[in-house]
């Protein structure tokens, strides 16, 4: 290999290790839409309250995060591949509260599960962006469960 081939072989790297970088770092800046049209913007004293009367709270991101840590009662509905309009009706009246959360303003799941649920008629939409991170670090309840969803094994 002569000096020219190597010389541009390693600008090729450089660059791609420069673009990897920003792309990373745009990644971790990401932070989930304040608010859904047509859902409720809900924050963690309103979701505390919420739950303490009851109302349907689903978790929408991954079952091994679900299974770790969990809002108690939460239903699991993975936004990938457990979310659709049949499997919420399983859980949720469309006139009934529905609280989605995800892990937090860097998670945009529950934000596209709320768009979703609003689409599918949903009238008392509650997209709490705060999600389990926020609940934790308030100190309430969470807990180490089996999947408890519509079509979960």
């Amino acid at each position: 290999m002569n000096i020219k081939a190597l010389i541009k072989s390693s600008v090729v790297l450089l660059l791609g290790i420069i673009a990897s970088i920003a792309v990373s770092a745009e990644k971790s800046e990401y932070r989930s839409p304040e608010q859904v049209e047509g859902a409720i913007s809900t924050s963690l004293e309103q979701a505390r309250q919420l739950f303490d009367q009851g109302a349907v709270f689903v978790d929408v991101r991954n079952p091994r995060l679900y299974a770790k840590k969990h809002i108690p009662g939460a239903f699991h509905l993975d936004l990938k591949y457990n979310f659709d309009e049949e499997k919420l009706a399983a859980v949720a009246k469309k006139d009934q509260p529905v609280v989605i959360y995800c892990s937090g303003v860097k998670c945009s799941r529950s934000y596209r599960a709320s768009e979703k649920a609003v689409s599918w008629g949903y009238t008392k939409v509650h997209y709490f962006r705060g999600g389990i991170v926020d609940w934790k670090k308030a100190g309430y309840p969470v807990v180490a469960e089996g999947l408890k969803g519509v079509g979960d094994k």
